[in-house]
C-alpha cells in the first residue's frame, strides 16, 4: 500500500511550475445577469438609511446623497458574468440587456488591487468586465482592441 502511494507523494513534494496562459476578453453575447435589479421601493428605503449615516457626513462622503437620482445611478445595478463565469461586472439596470450582449471589447488593461491582479476589459460607455486573479498579467504588445476585439488579450503567469 505504501509503495503505491510513494509516486504520488514524490509528485506532491515537487512544486508545480506555472505556465503562461492567454486570457482573452469575453464575448458578451452569451453573458448572463446573475443578480436581480433592486426594486424602486428598495432603492428609496436604502437611500434614507445610507444617507442618514452620520459617519459618511463627517468623512465628507455625501456626494450621492445630495439627490436621489445620483444615489439611484450608483445603486441601481445588477451583477453580470461572462458565460464561463470568469469575468464579472456590475451593470446599470437602466441599460437594456440586449445592449450589454451586443457590446464588443474596445480596450484591455491590467491593474492591481493589493495582491490581486485585475484584468479589465472595456466595452465602451463605462461597461467594464473584470477578471480577478493572483496571477501576474501583462497586456500583449500591440493589442489594438478597437480595430480587432479578438486582440484584447493578456498573458498571465
Amino acid at each position: 500500500m505504501i509503495i503505491r502511494l510513494l509516486p504520488l507523494a514524490l509528485l506532491a513534494a515537487f512544486p508545480v511550475f506555472a505556465t503562461a496562459a492567454t486570457v482573452a476578453c469575453p464575448d458578451l453575447s452569451s453573458a448572463v445577469q446573475v443578480a436581480s435589479c433592486p426594486a424602486e421601493e428598495e432603492l428609496r428605503y436604502t437611500f434614507s438609511g445610507y444617507c442618514s449615516d452620520d459617519g459618511k457626513a463627517y468623512r465628507g462622503e455625501t456626494d450621492v446623497c445630495k439627490d436621489y437620482q445620483l444615489y439611484r445611478k450608483l445603486k441601481n445595478v445588477a451583477l453580470w458574468e461572462s458565460a464561463d463565469g470568469n469575468f464579472s461586472a456590475y451593470v446599470s439596470c437602466d441599460r437594456p440587456p440586449a445592449q450589454v450582449k451586443a457590446a464588443v471589447a474596445a480596450s484591455v488593461r491590467v491593474a492591481k488591487q493589493g495582491k490581486i491582479t485585475l484584468l479589465v476589459c472595456g466595452y465602451g460607455d463605462g461597461l467594464n468586465f473584470t477578471w480577478r486573479s493572483r496571477a501576474e498579467c501583462k497586456v500583449e504588445a500591440g493589442a489594438d482592441c478597437a480595430a480587432n476585439p479578438a486582440a484584447c488579450k493578456a498573458s498571465c503567469e
